[in-house]
């Protein structure tokens, strides 16, 4: 059985990041086919990178997570004032500059990198997840020839930093979440081959889950718009309380926007928005089930899991159309709609009755259950090492040193 690690910047239960949960999610269905571990670190805030696991080995969700200390928490305002003195120059500022911004980027675990470059024989396989955090910038070069990137990367300013024009290069292979990602990335790197399998994620829905419920646990009688990740500037939030607040105005029936997440920046005070904070699965898939509308306002997406998960219990959704990944998913499902504007917002809510809503929803639905399964998934992570040949000699040292492991390091 091929002996596998998993590369993540943080990883956890608690851990509510996009690229995380894609990562965790893989790992426990591949677990089922690969000797498997997530390499990670402590951190539980991507903020400040502030250690909250104890480092070592735990297992969580069947999937065993191997952490690592971070030694220096991000100093925001040193990150903040480095980003300005590189964003004028992305192609221009040295590679010094560049890496001294990642180092800063964090997060910075040092025992990790130590961890991977003496122990890099044991493993057949490494898979990295996100290309933008010093976890993977400074691992993935130590095992290059045996490296595999998902790069979850999309139109930002910081993919045009001229450091990712040899890192690309290293990778033994890539996989991609959404077509629009994979796109993206050949027009960024022209030069460079960028072919690989496009995965994504499954979603499954609890065996149980009611609309009922969450509104009477919350008191939740009008109808709402949900959304569900962290609650950042950066994920077009501020946009979007602009924007609801706009309609609220506008129109004359009673709506909410009911947020679910942990919040990085202030939320409005408004009779119509309820911030729930982060919470369970169950809550979760309960919440999907009441509202009427998932929204999703982020520029910034190589794979949104939350539509997924809203089409696959038949709800609409409404996102930011200036994300081609996010435009792209529904044109392709036709279920949901867009908009670039306040206007376009509003226009796209009141457009959305009842009867359009059903018809969306039914239509991401079975878009979903065409082509987000685990069995196809799980297939493609399996065809990413047929040109791969595991050595007799490795499985021996894999077995030895799992034993050591199991011995040793387990917590």
């Amino acid at each position: 059985m091929p002996r596998v690690a998993f590369v993540v910047q943080r990883c956890g239960l608690e851990v509510n990041g996009g690229a995380e949960v894609l990562c965790l999610k893989i790992a426990q269905y591949m677990s089922k086919h690969w000797d498997l571990e997530i390499l990670t670190t402590c951190a539980l805030d991507y903020v400040t990178w502030e250690n909250y696991y104890p480092p070592g080995i735990e297992e969580v969700s069947g999937v065993k997570i191997r952490r690592f200390w971070v030694e220096k928490q991000r100093d925001i305002d040193e990150f903040n004032h480095l980003s300005k003195k590189i964003y004028p120059r992305l192609e221009t500022a040295s590679i010094e500059e560049q890496e001294d911004w990642m180092r800063s980027q964090g997060p910075w675990a040092p025992d990790l990198t130590a961890y991977v470059e003496q122990h890099q024989h044991e493993y057949d396989v490494f898979i990295f997840f996100t290309y933008l955090y010093a976890t993977t910038y400074f691992v993935l070069p130590l095992v290059a020839e045996k490296a595999y990137l998902e790069p979850l990367a999309h139109d930002e300013w910081t993919i045009y930093m001229s450091m990712w024009n040899s890192f690309f290069q290293k990778p033994r292979g890539f996989i991609f979440n959404t077509l629009e990602e994979q796109r993206f990335l050949k027009t960024r790197f022209p030069d460079i081959d960028l072919e690989g399998a496009i995965a994504g994620i499954a979603v499954e829905p609890p065996e149980t889950f009611g609309a009922t419920q969450f509104r009477q646990q919350y008191k939740i009688d009008e109808p709402f718009l949900l959304y569900m990740g962290r609650i950042d500037p950066s994920k077009g939030c501020e946009e979007l309380f602009n924007y609801f607040i706009s309609l609220r105005k506008q129109e004359p029936g009673s709506r909410k926007l009911v947020l679910l997440g942990k919040p990085t920046m202030p939320i409005p005070k408004h009779p119509d928005i309820v911030a729930l904070g982060f919470v369970d699965e169950q809550t979760k898939w309960d919440a999907l089930a009441a509202c009427d509308i998932l929204v999703m306002p982020s520029p910034y997406e190589s794979l949104s899991i939350v539509l997924l998960e809203a089409w696959a219990v038949g709800k609409p959704v409404l996102v930011n159309g200036k994300c081609d990944v996010l435009l792209g998913q529904c044109q392709r499902s036709q279920g949901g709609l867009w908009y670039n504007n306040v206007n376009e917002f509003q226009v796209a809510v009141e457009t959305m009755n009842h009867r359009v809503r059903r018809l969306l929803g039914a239509q991401g639905k079975s878009f979903v259950e065409a082509n987000y399964v685990w069995s196809e998934i799980q297939r493609l992570y399996l065809s990413l090492f047929s040109d791969h040949t595991f050595s007799d000699h490795t499985s021996t040292t894999n077995q030895l040193s799992t034993s050591e492991n199991a011995e040793n390091l387990t917590i």
